[in-house]
């Protein structure tokens, strides 16, 4: 097998977060090599679905909320610099119990950074937005940051702009195999063998395999997404009139609501999915499936419930606390291992391609990955490994795992 020239940095895995490092690293002058099992943007990973939401009073935990803020930076670099929208606010829209998941902790967020936001009860969210049929016992907290991304749009415009300073990107040619040696990484691929100093597993869904030796707890699911006509009153739903929307419908059972930009009202429930894995991953939508969506839209968005228009698979990688894995191999420091979003990473993407070439470069980081380290998972299914990058932290605050 040929082994072909010398990379600084290879990427394996071209979605939201290979492909923001891939520019990142490109447009610093480093010698960058990109892979990617199939032809980015594609709808066979995490990295799709037309929209995406971003916010910033993150209900998750607040630590969060600087690396949301340097990520609206960076998206909007990326926007000027490609020049064409890849995001639009609309308002952010968090709906449930007061003492809930997830008021709870967008208060708590809101609160512990200084962001704009305003509470409203259930009736003045049915006046403001009267597409919206919350619950009486609901209450809503609007933050005017939040919007929508179009990821396939950020995907190709970082792929593009990667290119352009120097990339070298190869579609449909996964990584097979790779191995450490003395000052760099060797990665085999059905085409050919290269050589780099650096590699960043970026691979999403294909990350467990890769990372098969390390034992780390990380689990695919199987996630939907709908897209609805509405029924009556299609301007309420727009995204001119209409925010994203998340709803604590249930004690800790949370689905979102993204407004129309020309394909429908977009329904997405997060997390309750089955495990899987992307090789045997059903991709068909089932009509219990549908059902469960329908009626949803009944209960809270009642104008909205018209034709289907389109359904659609994507795949979170979890760990078991939800947060993401950014981290040197803990055996083999000239790897890094990106990603593990657990279904909210690709609103911080473009800070997270910032994040991993800095890594990359050996540079400190503007942010402390600590919370995201592989040696938290100590204990919890994970081979004990030596010389990790960073240990556990206790969290100032405990707060309550998505379901």
């Amino acid at each position: 097998m040929p082994q072909r020239s010398d990379y600084d940095v290879a990427i394996a895995g071209l979605g939201a977060v290979g492909s923001a490092a891939a520019w990142q690293l490109a447009r610093r002058g480093r010698r960058v090599l990109g892979l990617d099992r199939f032809d980015p943007p594609h709808a066979l990973g995490s990295s799709h679905g037309r929209t995406r939401i971003i916010r910033e009073a993150y209900f998750e935990h607040p630590l969060y909320v600087p690396l949301i803020q340097r990520a609206y930076e960076k998206w909007a670099e990326l926007e000027r610099v490609a020049g064409r929208p890849l995001l639009r606010l609309t308002g952010g829209l968090m709906l449930g119990p007061p003492d809930g998941m997830l008021l709870s902790g967008t208060r708590a967020s809101a609160r512990a950074h200084g962001l704009a936001h305003e509470e409203l009860t259930a009736a003045e969210v049915r006046r403001r937005f009267p597409g919206l049929a919350p619950r009486d016992d609901m209450v809503g907290i609007l933050e005017p940051s939040g919007g929508l991304l179009f990821p396939e749009a950020c995907i190709h415009s970082s792929l593009e702009l990667a290119a352009r300073a120097g990339a070298e990107l190869h579609s449909t040619e996964p990584l097979l195999h790779w191995r450490a040696e003395s000052g760099g990484a060797v990665i085999e691929t059905a085409r050919g063998r290269y050589r780099a100093a650096r590699l960043i597993l970026a691979a999403g869904a294909w990350l467990p395999e890769l990372l098969a030796a390390l034992g780390l707890p990380l689990q695919v699911e199987r996630q939907f997404m709908h897209w609805f006509r509405p029924a009556a009153f299609p301007q309420r739903f727009h995204a001119d009139h209409c925010p994203i929307v998340l709803w604590e419908y249930e004690p800790e059972r949370i689905f979102a609501t993204l407004p129309d930009v020309g394909d429908g009202l977009k329904l997405a429930i997060h997390h309750e999915g089955v495990a899987t894995d992307p090789e045997s991953v059903d991709r068909r939508i089932s009509a219990d499936e549908e059902r469960k969506v329908r009626g949803l839209l009944d209960a809270y968005l009642p104008d909205a419930h018209g034709e289907l228009l389109d359904a659609a698979v994507c795949l979170y990688t979890n760990t078991p606390d939800y947060d993401f894995l950014l981290d040197f191999h803990p055996e083999q420091p000239q790897v890094i291992l990106a990603s593990a979003c657990s279904g909210h990473g690709f609103k911080f993407a473009s800070a997270l391609g910032e994040i991993l070439a800095d890594l990359a470069d050996g540079a400190a980081t503007r942010f402390d990955l600590t919370p995201f380290c592989a040696a938290r998972f100590a204990g919890r299914g994970a081979t004990a490994h030596h010389g990790a990058a960073c240990a556990p932290r206790r969290r100032e605050t405990d707060r309550p795992e998505p379901p």
